[in-house]
């Protein structure tokens, strides 16, 4: 399995709703997407990012076909303007998708 974490530190803290949004109508995109979860911060709770993706895929090929896929290609150029940094760790591992 491949985890792929994305964290992103946004322009205007306001817009990370809006943010959360478009990446939502990404979950479901291909095959092989095991987990997808996206969250905003929350008042009072530690955070040094705005938007974080938590996703979990079969594999390296539904990882690829994730990145590549359309929907997901346009939703990715449509949030660049609004982000002012953006971190992201892929990893392997073995287990269930917790």
């Amino acid at each position: 399995m491949i985890k792929h974490i994305v964290m992103w530190k946004l322009k205007n803290a306001d817009d990370a709703p809006h943010f959360k949004a478009q990446l939502d109508s990404c979950s479901q995109l291909v095959p092989g997407m095991l987990a997808f979860e996206v969250a905003i911060r929350t008042a009072g709770l530690e955070a040094s990012c705005d938007v974080v993706l938590y996703s979990v895929f079969e594999d390296s090929p539904a990882l690829a076909a994730y990145q590549n896929h359309p929907h997901h290609q346009h939703v990715s150029s449509g949030l660049g303007a609004l982000r002012e940094s953006r971190s992201v760790l892929d990893y392997e591992t073995t287990g269930d998708t917790a």
